[in-house]
């Protein structure tokens, strides 16, 4: 129709569906010009382009359509200058949120991967730094299904709080089960944290000299590590001074087979007087 175009039109013009056209006009957000009525065609206006980009340009920027719907019913400059000047705000906080993501993601990708530079090393040493951890007590009969519920608790805890978590869980096992051949009865299960005073259940792991061991296999396996730490801390005149903690390097996050499983152990420990 002379000085109109059709929905086919717009459509390429806009780099967008019909189907997107046709959903904004059943919400009211951008109807046609003219509507035939034999055939039920759309037809749009030349002003009407000009509309729709503003409507894209906002979904771009970030505003949802029921949004765009309301501000356009009476838009003007300072109307306008206002949401805008809202949207900043909600722009810097999803980058700081990305950063944050980033710098999460960065992290595990760098505990990998010195995990495996280091996994056939044996035992080692190394003085850590101080650590808090975001735990969660394991029930009774403390076997791998009630760690794993303690585990899944954890991370809810932490989105519900939004908590600045390192996406990688946890578990710190009693030195008396250890000692028994008990080495999967965990009594808590954790995710590392960044410092924060706003959740219960937080824990300080203090700095201090640590033996360690890098676990590869399922976790029912882990045992023969565990007797490989025990025997290099007796030979070495090293005294267990706490219970283990058991960082996942490489777990069901990252990879479907339990036999590249990754496993960091550690105690804290001393020379023996």
């Amino acid at each position: 129709m002379e000085n109109l175009f059709s929905i086919g039109e717009v459509a390429r013009y806009q780099n967008i569906s019909k189907q997107t056209l046709i959903f904004y006009d059943k919400i009211g957000l951008f109807r046609p010009a003219y509507v035939d009525p034999h055939n039920g065609y759309r037809y749009y206006s030349a002003s009407q382009i000009d509309y729709l980009d503003t409507i894209l340009v906002m979904k771009k920027i970030g505003f949802s359509l029921e949004e765009i719907r309301r501000h356009m019913q009476h838009y003007h400059l300072d109307s306008s200058l206002a949401m805008l000047h809202r949207q900043l705000d909600v722009i810097d906080q999803k980058i700081a949120e990305l950063r944050l993501l980033r710098s999460r993601v960065q992290h595990r990708c760098q505990q990998m991967e010195q995990a495996k530079a280091r996994a056939q090393a044996g035992v080692q040493l190394e003085d850590a730094g101080e650590q808090y951890l975001l735990c969660r007590p394991v029930a009774a009969p403390y076997s791998l299904r009630e760690v794993s519920l303690a585990s899944k608790q954890c991370f809810v805890d932490a989105f519900q709080e939004q908590l600045p978590v390192f996406f990688q869980s946890g578990v710190v096992v009693p030195f008396e089960r250890i000692l028994a051949g008990r080495y999967t009865e965990a009594s808590l299960a954790f995710l590392p944290i960044d410092p924060t005073g706003q959740a219960a259940g937080v824990r300080r792991l203090p700095p201090g000299r640590r033996a360690c061991i890098y676990h590869v296999g399922d976790y029912l396996s882990v045992g023969r590590s565990y007797e490989k730490l025990l025997d290099h801390c007796r030979q070495a005149g090293l005294r267990i001074l706490s219970d283990s903690s058991e960082f996942c390097i490489n777990d069901y996050i990252t990879t479907h087979d339990e036999s590249e499983y990754i496993t960091k152990i550690a105690f804290y420990v001393e020379p023996q007087i």
